[in-house]
């Protein structure tokens, strides 16, 4: 797990629920953070624009997504890979 994604994606989620980065940790869910379907949409919006990718429009239907958004910890991997991907 790259410590600059990792940083990055904590930081975004982190002020998306008002809280301290270091009071996100990796094991949690949006839903932990009190972070409702409005603010994932912006969390979104914001690791797009952090990383210049392009998230799946459709993350937040997991069967359907290879982008999972059930932890925190799983979208920074999410995002790693899109990282990656772009980058080949």
């Amino acid at each position: 797990m790259s410590a600059s994604v990792k940083d990055k994606v904590i930081a975004i989620i982190a002020e998306q629920a008002i809280l301290e980065p270091s009071d996100v940790t990796l094991d949690q869910s949006l839903e932990d953070l009190g972070i409702d379907s409005l603010g994932l949409v912006e969390s979104i919006f914001a690791i797009e624009e952090a990383f210049d990718i392009s998230v799946p429009f459709n993350a937040n239907e997991p069967e359907k997504s290879e982008f999972d958004i059930s932890s925190v910890g799983a979208i920074v991997t999410a995002v790693e890979q899109l990282v990656a991907e772009q980058k080949v």
